[in-house]
C-alpha cells in the first residue's frame, strides 16, 4: 500500500497486489492477486492480474482477469432516477432488472479501456474487448469488440492473442495453447 492511500474496510487485498498513491478504496472491495489499483473504488471485485492504476471512479462493479482500465476511466453505479439498475443477461439474451439501486459495470477477461472512457450504469462488457473514444459505453458490448462505443468492430482474433501474449509475458507467464483454444471457441460463438 503506497503513501496517502486510504482503505476504509472491509477490503480484501490479494497477494502481490499494489494500491497506488492517493487511492481511495471503500468497503466491499475485493482485489485479487497481482493487481494494481488506484483512484476511487467502491464495492468492486477485481479478479487477478487486473489493473486500474490511475484516477477515475469504479463502483459496484465486477472486473475479470487481465483487465486494464485506462487513466480517468469512470463508471456510473447509480441511475439519475435512483431506480433499480437493469443489465444485460447472457442467459436471457436481454436486459433484466438487477433489483439493486447500485450496479456499476461488469468487464470480462482480457478487456481494456482507453483513457477518459465513461461507462454507463449496469453496462456489461464482454471478454476480449478493446474500447476507447469519447462516446458513452453503455448497455452491452459483445465479446471481442474493438473501437469506439458507437463504431464497434469485431476484434481480429490474432491481434487479441498477440496482445494477450504480451500482457502475460510482462508477468512472466505465457498465453497457453489451451487458453488460446478456449478463447477461440468463445470468439466463434460471439453474439
Amino acid at each position: 500500500i503506497m503513501a496517502n492511500a486510504v482503505l476504509c474496510g472491509p477490503v480484501y487485498l490479494g497477494k502481490k497486489s499494489l494500491v497506488k498513491i492517493g487511492a481511495k478504496i471503500y468497503g466491499g472491495t475485493s482485489i485479487g492477486p497481482v493487481c494494481k489499483v488506484g483512484g476511487e473504488v467502491e464495492g468492486t471485485i477485481f479478479q487477478g492480474y487486473s489493473n486500474k492504476q490511475h484516477d477515475g471512479f469504479l463502483g459496484h462493479s465486477y472486473i475479470g482477469e487481465w483487465v486494464n482500465i485506462g487513466a480517468d476511466t469512470n463508471n456510473s453505479d447509480l441511475k439519475n432516477t435512483y431506480k433499480t439498475v437493469a443489465y444485460y443477461s447472457y442467459t436471457h439474451k436481454a436486459k433484466i432488472d438487477s433489483g439493486n439501486q447500485f450496479l456499476g459495470c461488469v468487464i470480462g477477461d482480457h478487456s481494456k479501456t482507453g483513457i477518459n472512457c465513461s461507462i454507463n450504469t449496469g453496462t456489461v462488457i464482454g471478454i476480449g474487448c478493446n474500447l476507447y473514444g469519447p462516446n458513452l459505453i453503455r448497455d452491452f458490448i459483445p465479446d471481442f469488440s474493438w473501437g469506439e462505443a458507437e463504431k464497434l468492430e469485431k476484434y481480429r482474433f490474432q491481434e487479441f492473442c498477440e496482445t494477450a501474449e504480451i500482457v502475460k509475458q510482462r508477468r512472466n507467464l505465457s498465453f497457453t495453447a489451451t487458453e488460446k483454444e478456449l478463447y477461440k471457441n468463445i470468439y466463434n460463438m460471439r453474439i
